[in-house]
């Protein structure tokens, strides 16, 4: 086999297995979502939701795509968010878009951070209540400034339902998943040209002003660009070999909590009309300003403090 083939079966491999992965998490959620909606459940979380979604400047009913996304993930949210059908501004979506990106895949990322020997509690502090700050301040920045309040254009629209049957869902459903196919696609192919490379040499200057140590910074670049669960990994695998100290993967994990999948995430939520500098640098200098003074903080308190209630050490935790 010729090393163009070689790198296209492989190529063809890996997207295959992410989209497998990817359905088998998500058609349960699509199913699931589609009997709460039948039996009403839309409507009811959606009132206990509003009050902290309007709060923000978006619909009640934006309540349920950000609740599937803590504890799903963003795709499961985008779902729930082109059903929804209702029209909103860029700045809408903006910070609809922020939320999901802060915080998504709880039960997932909290356990990984945990593992890393990250409080929980912690974890949970920063990532819901940073979503709902920085979503606060977007909110009040837009508003007093009248900025973004043109109407969103969803990349990622499904067509008009007039046949309300359990097979045209079905099959519009189907349709959903052959654009993430694609979008999937293109992910690969921007990995092909560097994408990650790029990302690390720009992030670098953020991640010392945080004092992360060069020990550490390769792999939190890792998690940046690819997502919290590979470069959280990679951090539990150095911390249990006391390569890195504690307080550093407390760090490291604190800033992956917020910023994490740079690339991917961002482009998805781009798909749903977002503006490109609030949900990208928006995100990212909300990021290191937020964990440059909690890693500051924690440089000032007694390490034993911080062993208690914000992280500890996982050197001497079996596999």
């Amino acid at each position: 086999m010729t090393p163009f083939l070689h790198f296209f079966n492989t190529l063809f491999r890996d997207i295959i297995n992410v989209i497998w992965t990817l359905f088998k998490i998500m058609i349960p959620i699509i199913l699931l979502i589609k009997v709460v909606e039948e039996m009403g459940g839309i409507v009811l979380l959606s009132n206990l939701l509003s009050p902290l979604m309007e709060t923000v400047g978006l619909p009640k009913e934006m309540g349920l795509v950000w609740a599937t996304t803590l504890l799903t993930n963003i795709y499961g949210g985008l779902i729930v968010f082109i059903n929804t059908d209702m029209p909103l501004s860029v700045a809408q979506v903006s910070i609809l878009g922020s939320m999901m990106l802060l915080a998504h895949s709880l039960p997932i990322e909290a356990a990984i951070a945990k593992k890393a020997g990250v409080n929980l509690s912690m974890t949970l502090l920063i990532r819901i209540g940073g979503s709902f700050v920085l979503a606060w301040l977007l909110h009040q920045t837009y508003q007093t400034g009248d900025y973004l309040n043109q109407p969103a254009v969803t990349l990622w629209q499904p067509d008009a339902v007039t046949d309300t049957s359990y097979l045209a869902w079905g099959i519009g459903q189907l349709k959903n998943f052959g654009v993430i196919s694609g979008l999937l696609f293109t992910l690969k192919i921007l990995k092909l040209f560097g994408i990650e490379k790029l990302m690390a040499v720009l992030l670098r200057p953020f991640l010392k002003i945080l004092g992360i140590s060069k020990e550490a910074t390769n792999l939190t670049i890792i998690g940046i660009t690819l997502g919290l669960s590979f470069g959280g990994g990679l951090l539990i695998n150095e911390a249990k070999t006391g390569h890195i100290p504690a307080r550093d993967v407390f760090t490291a994990i604190m800033l992956l909590n917020l910023l994490h999948s740079l690339i991917e995430d961002t482009l998805l939520i781009l798909l749903i009309g977002a503006d490109f500098n609030t949900i990208f640098w928006g995100r990212l200098v909300f990021s290191v300003v937020v964990i440059s003074a909690i890693s500051a903080g924690v440089r000032r308190l007694n390490p034993q403090l911080c062993e208690k209630y914000f992280y500890r050490s996982v050197v001497s935790v079996k596999r």
